[in-house]
């Protein structure tokens, strides 16, 4: 029986989670060439940078998609002005995204920016509206959550990347970058 493979992919911003093209923008396949059968385990919208596994390996796939496993997925998030206390506490407590309470999340305002490669293209600036970075742990897996939560506290997310996923984490690569990995 033939090993699986694993590979850890910085997706840049602007590119899909597919292999597929679609429009103006980039795929997975525009990064390669990649081993055949793998796919990636879970999405990153477009707008979304990070973290992305791909592998052929269908258990390890079911374990980091079934919301039952529940595993982490940590991302950095920069958001328009500086989030109050009571906001912060929103957000970990859970807020309604979807007509649905999302589940408690690990939230922190960092003090200083994180240490990230410059965006291909950067976010809008606004010279009298202030950011803020967090880092926000969920345990769930909704379709671009992250964004919804931050804008349902009236902070809009302007920039969002996924640094961890379980015990995987992106450091060492730059986007667009992989690298396979002996085990997951």
């Amino acid at each position: 029986m033939k090993p699986h493979v694993y590979i850890l992919f910085y997706k840049p911003f602007g590119v899909l989670s597919q292999f597929t093209h679609e429009g103006a923008h980039q795929s997975l396949a525009d990064f390669g060439p990649f081993p055949p059968r793998v796919y990636p385990v879970g999405r990153l919208d477009a707008d979304s940078e990070g973290l992305l596994l791909l592998t052929d390996d269908n258990e390890v796939k079911h374990r980091f998609t079934d919301p039952k496993f529940a595993h982490s997925r940590t991302y950095v998030a920069q958001v328009e002005r500086i989030p109050e206390k009571h906001a912060l506490k929103l957000l970990r407590e859970g807020v309604v995204v979807d007509h649905k309470k999302t589940k408690q999340a690990t939230v922190r305002l960092l003090d200083n920016d994180p240490v990230l490669p410059p965006r291909s293209i950067p976010i809008r600036y606004r010279k009298n509206v202030p950011t803020a970075w967090l880092e926000i742990t969920l345990r769930e897996g909704r379709n671009r959550q992250v964004r919804k939560m931050t804008a349902a506290i009236g902070h809009p997310t302007l920039r969002l990347v996924r640094i961890k996923m379980g015990g995987l984490a992106l450091e060492g690569l730059q986007p667009g970058e992989w690298k396979i990995l002996p085990k997951v």
